[in-house]
């Protein structure tokens, strides 16, 4: 597994990245067709394309199994170095959270085709998630980190919820004109049940998921490491 394991990621990042260079085009290529000022506005599109949650984790998917990919093939030995483990720990955690969430919340919403990249849209959602969760349970040399790794794993998320709530109402919707723009159904008080209040649900309920999730990805390593027997040289090799 350590021989062919380095390409499976380097492979998983190349497709993730033609998924969000598909889409991306496809979402450019309305834009540039469309009259009304708001959704041919290519600044804001690009801008809102890259504040999905999704696409930003998705991103770094392929940034993290690309550098942790080549960091195998130039590594044959050795325990995997902290800063990388911590890496792909918040990844995976965004990774398979992303799953959970569109099939258990978002996959009966109609989604338009003609702006959508079907393949694409299973890539980002479906494949990627779990080939991390496959990377979580066999990736070769797994590394223990501290409990404390967890508040890594959540800050990216919480500046995220942030950044979209005070965003939104500064943006016109591209597909409705709504005088605001929110990714996700769930993050519209002006939809949720409750307003903020609703909203501030389902936040929290994510909020929990994403630690949960990050709790059991960070277990499994420990548990991975720890039923591992290091060589003398892996152990010199190891570093911080």
């Amino acid at each position: 597994m350590t021989t062919w394991w380095p390409w499976a990621r380097l492979a998983a990042a190349a497709l993730t990245a033609a998924a969000i260079i598909a889409q991306l085009i496809r979402t450019l290529e309305r834009t540039l067709a469309a009259s009304d000022p708001w959704t041919a506005h290519v600044p804001t599109v690009i801008a809102n394309f890259f504040s999905f949650f999704t696409i930003l984790s998705n991103v770094g998917a392929v940034v993290a199994l690309a550098i942790g990919g080549v960091w195998m093939l130039r590594h044959t030995t050795g325990s995997v170095p902290q800063w990388l483990a911590t890496l792909l720990l918040c990844v995976s955690t965004y990774m398979i959270v992303t799953g959970i969430v569109y099939n258990v919340l978002l996959r009966g919403i109609a989604l338009d085709q003609g702006s959508t990249v079907w393949w694409s849209n299973e890539v980002l959602h479906v494949v990627t998630p779990l080939f991390l969760l496959a990377d979580v349970l066999f990736a070769p040399r797994p590394r223990a980190l501290s409990w404390s790794s967890l508040w890594i794993v959540a800050a990216f998320p919480i500046v995220w919820v942030v950044y979209t709530l005070i965003r939104a109402n500064f943006i016109i919707g591209p597909a409705t004109g709504d005088p605001w723009w929110y990714p996700y159904p769930f993050l519209n008080p002006h939809h949720v049940p409750g307003g903020y209040l609703g909203v501030a649900g389902y936040v929290v309920g994510i909020a929990v998921a994403i630690i949960a999730v990050a709790a059991a990805v960070l277990w499994i390593g420990r548990r991975r490491a720890a039923s591992v027997v290091p060589t003398v040289e892996d152990a010199a090799l190891s570093g911080p």
